[in-house]
């Protein structure tokens, strides 16, 4: 196969075994993840009927994460990232058996409402402090298992099987729930989890890139991760970009009440809700494995999270469920170019001895953006209303995409391989 044939290759990254594990392992993960949080959720706030108790479930594993990213960053540059994976997930496993204990109807007649939400919240921060060294340990060990010419091709399709899970996990929620009940969908998703520990075990251990040098202290370490993210505007204005207009303008969190009170559509149509902005999300990942959006890349960076501002506009305007199935649709096409082309750029330019702290910072700021936005979310809705809290975040995520086209004009000229 010649040079040119291989470049082009839209399955390249797929011909490599460890790496189709390791992608599938993130699918069911994902789903696991989307399956657990959907279906407590919505039990939730049927509960509850309160947006804040949702946004204190971002807020719960955000916490833990983000305060343990750096740390995982450096755990995963100097270890085995394998095992860092498996010993996280079973933390998960451990802390999603006591969600589904606590979750079962016979325990929650006995426990009073305060005590099961404390236990919840408590499980939820257990996950997500396995969460803040899985995630450095998984997105770095992803580097190691194709070329280097493949990685923008590795990126693509590392997305398409994100985004898969994050289509599978809301619509199994959704009918697991209304099937099994929150216990067996609760399940259902620690099954998935174990099935992702034993596919790890088909991948090859990889020796530490990263050695440290004599008398670096754990803060020498981790301030180099830091150095490096501050210095590289490329990875900098990226991931900033990403994280304040997923903060301000994402719509995940509060979609519990859209589907109970707005759209009137029930556990099923929460699903269908949940899952629209992945479906978008991997049909247009899909279509990047042909034509990648790296040749233009920063430009394109700023139109996909433009068209995320506008989508989730459209959305929080809307009152019908289809046209609401299609503003989500297009904010997760949108998103998905940013995310193909920020990964690329955090495989492609940081060495390999720093590419898990490098990558650790990137979880603090996707971690800040997704849970902490569930946080606002439910903060913003509770204050504001659902609907006009909405519309505040979508014009916040348009004043930051102007905002950083004019501080990064000499980015336009980048061109990523």
């Amino acid at each position: 196969m010649s040079e040119a044939s291989t470049r082009h290759d839209p399955f390249a990254a797929l011909r490599f075994p460890e790496f189709r594990n390791l992608i599938t392992g993130a699918f069911l993960t994902t789903m696991a993840i989307l399956v657990q949080e959907v279906a407590l959720a919505y039990e939730l706030y049927k509960l509850t009927r309160d947006p804040l108790t949702l946004g204190f479930i971002g807020l719960a594993e955000a916490i833990p994460f983000i305060g343990l990213a750096l740390f995982g960053g450096h755990v995963a540059d100097r270890y085995d990232k394998r095992r860092v994976m498996q010993y996280m997930l079973l933390v998960i496993i451990a802390g999603s058996t006591v969600l589904t204990v606590v979750s079962h109807e016979g325990v929650r007649e006995q426990l009073p409402q305060w005590a099961m939400l404390l236990v919840i919240y408590a499980m939820f921060m257990v996950v997500g402090f396995a969460r803040g060294f899985y995630s450095p340990a998984s997105a770095s060990l992803k580097a190691f298992l194709v070329p280097r010419e493949h990685y923008a091709n590795s990126a693509t399709w590392s997305s398409t099987f994100w985004q898969a899970g994050a289509i599978v996990g809301p619509v199994a929620a959704g009918f697991l729930y209304a099937g099994l009940g929150l216990t067996g969908a609760l399940l259902v998703a620690i099954a998935l989890f174990a099935a992702n520990f034993l596919l790890l075990f088909t991948i090859r251990r990889r020796p530490p890139a990263d050695v440290a040098e004599e008398g670096e202290s754990l803060w020498q370490s981790l301030g180099e991760g830091l150095r490096y993210v501050w210095n590289s505007k490329i990875i900098l204005y990226s991931i900033s970009l990403d994280m304040f207009s997923v903060l301000f303008g994402g719509v995940v969190a509060i979609l519990p009440i859209f589907a109970e009170d707005i759209l009137k559509v029930g556990p099923e149509g929460l699903g269908l809700l949940r899952a629209a902005p992945a479906v978008g999300a991997m049909l247009t990942v899909l279509l990047l494995a042909w034509y990648p959006p790296t040749r233009h890349a920063w430009r394109n960076m700023l139109l996909a999270v433009l068209g995320f501002g506008l989508g989730t506009l459209v959305f929080a305007l809307s009152d019908d469920l289809w046209l609401s199935l299609g503003a989500l649709f297009f904010v997760g096409a949108a998103d998905s170019v940013s995310v193909v082309i920020r990964g690329t750029v955090l495989q492609t330019v940081p060495p390999d001895h720093l590419r898990g702290r490098v990558l650790s910072v990137n979880s603090i700021f996707v971690a800040s953006s997704n849970e902490l936005g569930a946080f606002e979310s439910g903060v913003a809705a509770r204050l504001m209303g659902v609907v006009p809290s909405v519309i505040f975040g979508s014009g916040v995520t348009l004043l930051t995409v102007a905002y950083v086209w004019r501080r990064s004009k000499e980015l336009f000229k980048l061109q990523l391989r």
